[in-house]
């Protein structure tokens, strides 16, 4: 008989954001190095598929995070104006969350009060790098970096934030012999639906 420890509707928050906290602030508990690193998922206008880590910067009613808006990632939301990303850690267990939805970009109020909580060596590099531009050299990116001294310079134009407005979120949590626990919230008119699928 296989053990059936798990995950169940009752268990979990009846917001999906904030079962995603519990379960960010459980990992961190645990001693994971980078519990809000996720894989962002976007598309572009022809249906191209691209994935790359960022950090999640902030957590209100849909998922933060900050990039170049010169960037590929910029880019495909520019034209497909959906994401999703992925949470995935080992410990204290083997879990997963992904979140789904439309994207939009954040105040450039909230992206000034995000850029000034950065050290000020990695807003220099900011200014300097135009996100997935072609550099002939490294060096061109330091001596692009050395001009602008020791200056703590201003958020440029093309840097800010984005949200993430789940429309579906779902938890995954491993289980014995293939028997994993995987709940679905999906948004409604009056709140969330949770679903449990198939492994």
């Amino acid at each position: 008989m296989v053990d059936t420890v798990g995950v169940d509707v009752p268990d979990l928050d009846q917001d999906p954001l904030r079962q995603l906290d519990d379960w960010l602030e459980a990992a961190r508990a645990a001693g994971d190095p980078m519990p809000h690193a996720m894989c962002l998922a976007t598309a572009s206008a022809g249906g191209t598929p691209s994935a790359r880590y960022v950090l999640m910067r902030g957590r209100d009613e849909g998922v933060v995070f900050f990039t170049d808006y010169g960037s590929d990632k910029a880019r495909d939301l520019g034209e497909n104006p959906t994401a999703s990303a992925v949470f995935h850690w080992h410990v204290p267990v083997h879990r997963q969350v992904r979140v789904s939805g439309a994207v939009v970009k954040t105040t450039a109020e909230e992206s000034d009060q995000y850029w000034l909580t950065r050290p000020e060596a990695s807003r220099r590099s900011a200014v300097a790098s135009k996100q997935s531009s072609v550099l002939p050299s490294r060096q061109v990116l330091e001596d692009a970096v050395s001009l602008l001294g020791d200056v703590a310079p201003p958020r440029p134009d093309r840097w800010g934030g984005y949200r993430i407005i789940p429309t579906a979120v779902e938890f995954w949590q491993e289980g014995p012999y293939r028997l994993h626990d995987r709940l679905r919230y999906l948004r409604e008119r009056d709140g969330w639906r949770v679903d449990r699928l198939a492994p």
